[in-house]
C-alpha cells in the first residue's frame, strides 16, 4: 500500500522534531550500505540492513506494538532500545544570566529496566522473526524550566535526552534468554516475593518480572504456598 502524501508530510515533521538521543542512537548503529527511514508497507522503518528492518525505540513500547506485529508477518524485525546505565543531569539557566548546573544521576539502569516496556507484548519475543537488542548507554538528560509544569519537580521538564556513549549490547533472540533474569539461587519453586528477595527489587518489579517470564513460556504456575502462587521454571 503506497503511502500517502499527509502520511509523508507527518513523517517530515516528525524527523525534524525527532529527539536526539533517538538520532544519536540510530547514527551510533547505522553501518555502510544501511537504508535510513525506509518504506515499508504503511511504515518508515528506522534502518533497512538487508533483510532485516531495525527499529531503535528509547522509551515507550506500546506506541510501536501495533507496528512490530504488522511487520513481523513478513520480515525479520529487530527493535533496538536502550537502557541509562549512567546518566547525567543537565539543568539549563531560566535566562542568560544564569549557569547550566550539571550533576550525575544517582540512579543505575540495569536489565531490570526493559521490564516496564516488555510487559507491553512479552509474547512477541517467541515469534521467529523478532529480535530485541539492549543497548546499555551513558546519557544526558538536558532539563528546562517551564512553569507551571513538570509537576512534582518544581517545574523542571525533560527538554531532550542525548547519547554520550554505549557501553555493550544484548541481544534475545529467543525467551530463554531472558532467563538470567531469575537469579540461579532461587528455590526450585518460587514467590513473587522470592524473587523480590532474590533480585534484590521491589515487588512491583518481580510482578513484573513473572508476567513476562509466564507469557514467554519460561516459567508456570505450580500451586500456592501461604495463599501465594508458586512457580517453577518449564
Amino acid at each position: 500500500m503506497p503511502i500517502k502524501d499527509s502520511e509523508k508530510k507527518s513523517h517530515y515533521i516528525g524527523t525534524l522534531n525527532e529527539k536526539s538521543l533517538h538520532a544519536d542512537l540510530k547514527e551510533w548503529y547505522a553501518r555502510a550500505g544501511d537504508k535510513l527511514e525506509v518504506p515499508v508497507d504503511t511504515y518508515f522503518i528506522d534502518i533497512v540492513r538487508g533483510n532485516e528492518l531495525i527499529e531503535i525505540q528509547t522509551r515507550n513500547f506500546s506506541s510501536i506494538k501495533k507496528k512490530i506485529y504488522h511487520l513481523i508477518k513478513d520480515h525479520q524485525v529487530r527493535l533496538v532500545h536502550s537502557i541509562a546505565q549512567e546518566k547525567w543531569l543537565l539543568k539549563l539557566p531560566e535566562d542568560s544570566r544564569g549557569e547550566p548546573v550539571r550533576r550525575k544521576s544517582p540512579r543505575h539502569g540495569t536489565i531490570y529496566d526493559i521490564l516496564d516496556e516488555l510487559v507491553s507484548f512479552p509474547s512477541l519475543l517467541k515469534h521467529k522473526n523478532f529480535t530485541l537488542e539492549l543497548l546499555f548507554i551513558h546519557e544526558e538528560e538536558v532539563r528546562i524550566q517551564i512553569p507551571r509544569r513538570g509537576w512534582g519537580k518544581h517545574g523542571w521538564v525533560t527538554h531532550e535526552r542525548k547519547l554520550l556513549d554505549v557501553i555493550k549490547s544484548m541481544v534475545i533472540e529467543k525467551p530463554s534468554d531472558l532467563s538470567i533474569l531469575l537469579p540461579a539461587g532461587i528455590p526450585e519453586q518460587f514467590t513473587t516475593e522470592d524473587v523480590a528477595v532474590a533480585i534484590s527489587r521491589s515487588k512491583w518489579i518481580a510482578r513484573k518480572l513473572i508476567y513476562c517470564l509466564k507469557k514467554m513460556e519460561i516459567i508456570i504456575k505450580v500451586g500456592t504456598r501461604n495463599r501465594f502462587y508458586l512457580y517453577e521454571k518449564i
